[in-house]
């Protein structure tokens, strides 16, 4: 089952136990996903690759809104953003933890034969391709740093 279909299956579990925060997370998932499908230039297809990008750009929107509101003092608004990020979050691939990054970010600036900081350009579109979903571009990045640093 890819992830459209699970999403969709999992509207209808959401609806019929109630849950209102995790309905309306997937009602803006498939939303999207809608869109991604019928947008110019797509073949009515939406990959399992596409729709992580979708989930990932979604699960970061909903972190930086739930910052804006704690930082405006609206708790109980940040409260719902985070609580659909997590519900997002489900239908991501597990993260990649800081040990975990570090030996994949090793592997590629090995890979591209990077030495200095200069060639960082390099060893990031490697590194954002591979790692896509799997771990934060600002993750990513600082840890291209650290290493080529």
């Amino acid at each position: 089952m890819n992830l459209f279909d699970k999403v969709s299956e999992d509207i209808k579990k959401a609806m019929l136990a109630r849950e209102k925060v995790r309905l309306e997370a997937l009602r803006g998932a498939k939303k999207e996903f809608l869109e991604a499908k019928t947008a110019k230039g797509a073949n009515g297809e939406l990959s399992d690759e596409t729709a992580i990008k979708i989930l990932t750009k979604m699960v970061k929107q909903r972190k930086e809104s739930a910052k804006i509101y704690q930082d405006n003092n609206r708790p109980e608004l940040a409260e719902n953003e985070l609580a659909e990020a997590v519900v997002l979050e489900e239908y991501l691939p597990r993260q990649l933890n800081e040990a975990e990054l570090e030996a994949e970010v090793k592997s590629i600036i090995e890979e591209t034969g990077a030495t200095s900081m200069k060639e960082m350009g390099k060893v990031m579109g490697t590194a954002s391709k591979r790692l896509a979903g799997r771990a934060e571009g600002k993750a990513i990045s600082d840890m291209v740093k650290k290493l080529l640093g």
